[in-house]
């Protein structure tokens, strides 16, 4: 399992944890999204076969790019 947590400068409310959530768990190997307001970051676990290129670009595609 890999965990990544990236800080998301769009991140306004609580609706845009719940859509970063909706949209990444979607994706196959998401073992959890966990998400902060007040930080403005998300907390991602997996496995395979999803990997972090995969995630990053379903972030990117939502509108939610992650600072790096």
């Amino acid at each position: 399992m890999e965990t990544k947590t990236v800080k998301i400068p769009a991140i306004g409310c609580n609706g845009c944890v719940n859509t970063i959530k909706n949209e990444v768990q979607e994706l196959p190997g998401i073992i959890s999204v966990e998400g902060s307001v007040d930080d403005k970051t998300v907390t991602i676990r997996w496995d395979s076969p999803a990997n972090w290129e995969v995630i990053q670009a379903k972030l990117v595609e939502i509108e939610y790019e992650p600072e790096l």
